[in-house]
């Protein structure tokens, strides 16, 4: 009978290697390649470079958006998101490449060599600056938003106490403050039971009955519809990355869209060409005044002087020019197969990413 063969040794890492299955690879082992993680990693990779550039510009550039805003913000917010998770995903999935043949493998095997085992025999700088790259960008994300909602939900709890002590209920309209302004203000304060939207005196000599309906009417639709989360999602994405321009450019996009929905839900109250006066008579005193047209719906500081029209972000004066237009000239809905090829391309954007990631 012949003696039995001793499990073979790895000099290199001293692993003991009974045969060709192991759960572990050894680092005198050739490299190994993983296909399946690498294909997922590179078309992240591609998903976030087109999301982060031709996608964000063609969006702001299309004459659509206005004739279906809703639509327009769903496919926005699709993007925002589905371009953030490609880009971590990507750089996550090619830093895991050389500890597992699948990214919840890598993510398990890493733990290990954390702690001081040694590393598997392909690994290079890049796999390590691409996860440390995709930590950081995690991190800084979900920090900066934090941070954001924290300052924007004191600017809102301080500037409510203070329109509390400055302003006056108006008689028979519940929610409704006026305050002692001669430029015509409107703009609302999100709080819960203790929403308030603000007027002006001045807002209230250049606006007849009808006209006022409209804009009160417009200032609840961003209450209603909870714009101010919409767009403070929008200022964590521009803040956190002031370097990238698409960030900016969607934050414009997504600040006209919100007075769109406005202008859309204050439209079932009042006349459209009433409601058009209305944003031209606040627009027209402001200029001669050389004030903001435009008030702040996500936060409105004390220190910047909120104005009457609706949410802003980014050039308020950009904001009135379409908003008029699109109530004077009347525009033909959006298509419904348009409608919703566009909402399946926002679903597909967003479940992309995480099937390449489960599948990795």
């Amino acid at each position: 009978m012949s003696a039995r063969r001793k499990p073979k040794q790895c000099a290199s890492c001293s692993v003991r290697r009974p045969g060709p299955r192991r759960s572990r690879p050894c680092r005198s082992d050739p490299p190994h390649r993983h296909p399946p993680v690498i294909f997922a990693a590179l078309v992240l990779g591609l998903i976030a470079l087109i999301l982060a550039a031709p996608a964000p510009i063609l969006l702001a550039r299309a004459h659509w958006t206005t004739r279906a805003p809703g639509v327009a913000l769903v496919l926005w917010q699709s993007i925002a998101l589905a371009g953030g998770v490609s880009m971590i995903g990507s750089l996550l999935t090619y830093g895991l490449v050389p500890f597992g043949d699948s990214v919840l493998d890598g993510t398990l095997e890493l733990g290990q060599y954390l702690v001081g085992a040694p590393l598997p025999a392909d690994t290079l700088f890049t796999h390590g600056l691409a996860l440390s790259g995709a930590v950081i960008l995690a991190v800084h994300l979900v920090l900066n938003l934090t941070a954001t909602l924290i300052s924007a939900e004191r600017q809102r709890r301080r500037h409510l106490n203070l329109i509390g002590l400055l302003s006056d209920p108006l008689p028979d309209r519940p929610g409704l403050r006026v305050i002692d302004h001669a430029a015509p203000v409107a703009y609302c304060l999100p709080g819960g039971a203790q929403s308030a939207t603000v007027l002006s005196n001045g807002l209230l000599r250049i606006l007849d009955a009808h006209q006022l309906q409209g804009v009160i009417a417009h200032e609840r639709a961003h209450l209603q519809q909870k714009h101010h989360l919409v767009l403070l999602a929008f200022k964590s994405w521009h803040s956190a990355l002031p370097w990238f321009p698409i960030a900016n450019r969607a934050e414009t996009a997504v600040a006209l869209l919100v007075e769109l929905l406005a202008d859309d839900q204050a439209r079932r109250v009042v006349d459209d060409r009433v409601l058009a006066t209305a944003i031209t008579l606040v627009a027209s005193a402001h200029s001669s005044a050389g004030t903001n047209p435009v008030p702040r719906a996500d936060a409105p500081p004390p220190a910047r002087e909120p104005q009457a029209g609706g949410p802003s972000g980014g050039s308020p004066g950009n904001r009135v020019e379409p908003r008029v237009r699109r109530l004077v000239v009347p525009q033909p809905p959006l298509h419904p197969g348009t409608r919703a090829g566009v909402l399946a391309a926002s679903a597909s954007l967003l479940v992309t990413p995480a099937l390449l990631l489960l599948a990795a």
